[in-house]
């Protein structure tokens, strides 16, 4: 076994861990419990040629930021031993590892790939059973355990999902000696390798955590202005009085809507729920209705920033679609509406200096969807 490259997966372990710790400062996520099954490909060490068995766990995982999940886990394993020639006994590995895990996730969308990282304690038993030759063998050895692998995770709704990954796992494992050859795998004791495939499913405690209204913005003071007196205009007797064709242009037949994404949508969802669809019947729906003339109106989904720009933006221009898509389901023709994503580039307020749950709630006001008339025709 190459002890190099066991220190090199501890190292990068430690690192990914350290890396956790700061990685939810502006992120309130969610609990979840996944159950799992797989199998294990032994190291040749153990003599299994390339054999491969059952393995069985169960995580407990935390949704830390857009990027990061940490899991704490237990997984069993149970391997049969292949016994050299002239043995005629048997013989089990039993593998059982209690750790840590930080997943970093390449995305947040329906399908989730990841990279993962983590530490632990691994109990490795080695059990031989030929009375006749040397006696029974019972040897347990308890070790630190490191492990690296790649997975992903798919969810079907907001409560179920899944997750599939591979990894390969170190630890220490001890054998016996038994006489002139040996009667278990290996002499000694030394660093084993295995390999397992997991399958398991993610039921989630609830969305994550929905914010709360942000509390008002102070605005800023300036010193008081000198008083000026009011301006009288000068009456003359050849004015010519304006009509309202001199005014301007026609007045809008509503003024701009402005909808909280907490309104219309769960945290990081872009399906209108049931309490943005009535919103939006009464903002939208009836007003379009009333007003054939508006012509064009233009949707435009917000962000606040946290989070990377092409994740925001991906979800502002989500969001704007599933507006439109509803609104056309409520008899609104598509050709009357246009939208756009504006990501976190646009914000209402900037929370400077502001972090973690009250950065979340300051930003509140950002994370908007907009609807606009676009094209008016005129009436008379």
């Amino acid at each position: 076994m190459n002890i190099k490259l066991t220190h090199l997966a501890v190292a990068g372990a430690m690192t990914l861990s350290a890396g956790v710790a700061t990685a939810g400062e502006d992120f309130t996520g969610s609990w979840y419990v996944m159950p799992a099954i797989g199998m294990m490909h032994a190291d040749s060490d153990l003599d299994q040629e390339d054999s491969i068995d059952a393995a069985y766990g169960i995580r407990l995982g935390k949704w830390l930021s857009e990027r990061w999940d940490v899991q704490l886990g237990v997984t069993h394993s149970k391997a049969g031993i292949d016994l050299p020639s002239g043995y005629t006994g048997s013989g089990d590995y039993r593998q059982t590892l209690i750790g840590v895990d930080a997943l970093y996730m390449l995305s947040r969308d329906r399908f989730r790939p990841f990279l993962l990282a983590g530490l632990g304690a691994a109990r490795n038993k080695i059990e031989v059973d030929d009375y006749y030759t040397i006696g029974n063998v019972d040897e347990t050895k308890w070790s630190w355990m490191a492990n690296v692998g790649a997975g992903f995770q798919y969810s079907f709704n907001d409560t179920v999902g899944m997750q599939a990954d591979i990894r390969h796992v170190w630890s220490r494992a001890d054998s016996p000696n038994g006489g002139p050859q040996p009667a278990t795998p290996f002499r000694g004791e030394r660093t084993v390798g295995n390999t397992y495939l997991n399958v398991g499913l993610i039921i989630n405690f609830g969305v994550p955590k929905k914010v709360v209204a942000a509390a008002p913005v102070a605005e800023p003071t300036f010193a008081a202005l000198p008083e000026i007196a009011p301006y009288e205009e000068e009456t003359h007797p050849f004015a010519i009085e304006e009509t309202p064709e001199d005014v301007g242009p026609q007045k809008p037949a509503f003024e701009k809507i402005t909808l909280q994404a907490e309104v219309l949508f769960d945290f990081d969802k872009s399906v209108v729920k049931p309490e943005g669809q009535r919103h939006l019947d009464v903002e939208v729906v009836e007003k379009m209705k009333a007003h054939p003339e508006v012509e064009l109106v233009l949707i435009t989904g917000h962000t606040d920033r946290i989070g990377t720009d092409e994740y925001n933006q991906a979800l502002s221009e989500r969001r704007a679609a599933a507006v439109k898509n509803y609104l056309a389901s409520q008899g609104i023709a598509p050709e009357r509406m246009r939208t756009q994503g504006k990501g976190e580039k646009e914000p209402v307020v900037e929370c400077k200096g502001v972090r973690g749950k009250a950065a979340i709630e300051c930003l509140q006001p950002n994370r908007r969807v907009v609807v606009e008339i676009e094209v008016q025709r005129i009436t008379e």
